[in-house]
């Protein structure tokens, strides 16, 4: 075991790579950005139709204008996805971009709507069809995003523009050096839409998912599922953000088949499709990623060893919400070769169990998502539909999870109980140097933690802050996710990474670098040590600052 978490372990840098990828990180971010279009207007959807299990059914014109907002958000998901993929996608490429010669972001976004609509809207009497301009039109708006920044980079790099006089505004003058690259996008996909409706019959939106079809019902089988799910936990596994890199490849999908799902129900059909964003969210990572809600559970509560006890308790109430690094860092679960079985197939099992539900028992799949931190044994009622089988299918997974996890946390606890009693349970943490905090120099300074969703880094936040005030030090904490960072940091002292994005440090510190602010990225150990001791969370940010101060002054 410990030889192949070794070769794996090796592996990292390329894992790193990939989860660095441009065009991979687009598609996170984008649709990270428009995740809050997915959770609203899945909160419409529980009222206007959950009262239906009890027998309740809303009037026909109550039920419409619960759904109107449904449809005017989801039913543009695409439209929205294409947008901020493609203003990602734009930031990254301005990093390798002349500082002097940025491509305008805001002009690629409005781009790749006007491609994405001319790629997938049909021309009725009265507007546009839209029955890919939601979510059956991701693919193609990650397509139209790639196309239209690489376009305005290839025109923008080669100046390949309308120049203005230097007396002209600065903000005219970017809207004429803007009109080449634009109207060039808009006539390569205008002719190519040409082209490909007279061909195939279908706009390219519905064209492509014909094709990318038989590979989504591939995905949706129990292969694809463990491949998918139990890649994202090997990811995590060896501490690269899994879903940094799985997720883009099936975000689309995702998202599709909950549509699917929904339409499926609302008719009076079986909802057949297992890969969803509910069940991502809340089955196979049942308190994250791993399915680390049992295991958190028995460590507060069953563990003999007194650390893995306080660790388990205090990692309670954030993995009960889904904010899982606490436990896998603080255990440790990540690198740990105990636990490498039952973090890898716990969430395949999860996954498993729900396609039995689905396929033998005649559960329908989610229909419904939540926000991702809503506690998991809540999002899997409410996502399934708030029923009977939904209620034994909650009752099987913590069984199941409890089962695959039980002789591994034995072994572990065995281990460190005898740990404990080698070392008298003395401390043998290493002592660290006395650091005294100077007010002064921490006084209205603003500090960005980051990390993949906001939650995980909101801990550290939050602890930075309650020792700023205990201390009456005017420190202002912010917490956020990283990719939606790119148009606030600027307005930073400090931006500290959280362990599940430290593999972007690299790029980050460029970023920082050519704003004249400090980053900084911290271990998995160092980072959850941190949000449990506030005062050392302040000492942290002060040595920091303390050195930018030295050598401002030097």
């Amino acid at each position: 075991m410990n030889k192949l978490i070794q070769t794996i372990e090796k592996m990292k840098p390329f894992f790193d790579a990939v989860a660095r990828n441009v065009y991979l990180k687009a598609i996170k971010d984008g649709f990270i950005s428009c995740m809050p279009i997915v959770i609203f207007s899945s909160i419409f959807l529980l009222i206007a139709y959950v009262p239906n299990i009890f027998g309740f059914y809303w009037p026909e014109g109550i039920e419409a204008i619960f759904t109107k907002p449904y449809n005017y958000s989801m039913g543009i998901l695409a439209v929205a996805v294409s947008a901020t993929t493609a203003k990602h996608f734009t930031d990254s490429l301005n990093r390798n971009m002349p500082e002097n010669n940025q491509i305008n972001n805001l002009s690629t976004m409005v781009c790749a709507i006007i491609c994405f609509l001319m790629l997938s809207a049909d021309s009725i009497k009265d507007g546009l069809a839209n029955g890919y301009m939601g979510s059956k039109g991701l693919l193609t708006a990650f397509l139209v995003a790639f196309l239209v920044g690489g376009i305005y980079r290839f025109c923008i790099y080669r100046n390949i523009t309308i120049k203005m006089p230097e007396q002209v505004p600065p903000n005219l003058s970017q809207t004429f050096k803007d009109i080449i690259p634009f109207g060039l996008s808009i006539i390569i996909v205008w002719i190519f839409d040409m082209f490909f409706r007279n061909a195939m019959g279908m706009n390219f939106a519905e064209g492509i998912i014909t094709f990318f079809q038989p590979l989504f019902r591939a995905a949706d089988g129990y292969i694809g599922l463990a491949i998918i799910f139990g890649a994202m936990s090997l990811f995590w596994f060896v501490g690269v953000h899994g879903p940094s890199i799985v997720e883009p490849a099936v975000s689309a999908a995702l998202v599709l088949n909950l549509t699917t799902n929904l339409e499926a129900y609302q008719a009076g059909e079986h909802a057949t499709k297992i890969l969803t964003l509910g069940a991502q969210h809340f089955a196979v990572t049942f308190g994250g990623t791993g399915a680390t809600l049992v295991i958190t559970l028995m460590f507060a509560f069953m563990a003999k060893s007194k650390e893995l006890r306080a660790v388990g308790r205090a990692s309670s109430i954030p993995v009960l919400f889904n904010v899982n690094e606490p436990i896998l860092f603080g255990a440790p679960i990540v690198l740990n070769p105990v636990f490498f079985v039952p973090f890898v197939f716990a969430p395949i099992a999860n996954i498993w169990i729900l396609k039995i539900f689905v396929d033998y028992l005649g559960m329908d799949g989610f229909i419904y998502d939540l926000p991702w931190t809503t506690p998991a044994p809540i999002g899997v009622l409410l996502g399934l539909g708030l029923r009977l089988l939904p209620l034994i299918y909650l009752v099987v997974i913590i069984i199941a999870d409890f089962v695959i996890y039980y002789p591994f946390f034995k072994v572990y606890d065995n281990e460190k109980l005898q740990e404990e009693e080698e070392h008298h349970l003395k401390d043998i943490e290493k002592e660290e140097k006395e650091i005294k905090v100077d007010g002064s120099i921490l006084k209205s300074k603003r500090i960005l933690v980051l990390c993949a969703g906001g939650g995980t880094s909101g801990l550290l936040a939050n602890a930075l802050d309650k020792a700023a005030k205990e201390k009456e030090i005017p420190l202002i904490t912010a917490a956020g996710s990283y990719g939606a960072h790119m148009d606030i940091m600027k307005d930073y002292d400090l931006v500290i990474l959280a362990p599940q994005v430290a593999s972007y440090y690299e790029d980050l510190k460029r970023d920082t670098d050519r704003l004249g602010i400090k980053s900084v990225a911290c271990e998995g150990k160092q980072y959850i040590s941190l949000t449990r001791n506030p005062e050392e969370a302040l000492k942290f940010v002060f040595s920091i600052m303390e050195e930018n101060n030295n050598e401002i002054s030097q």
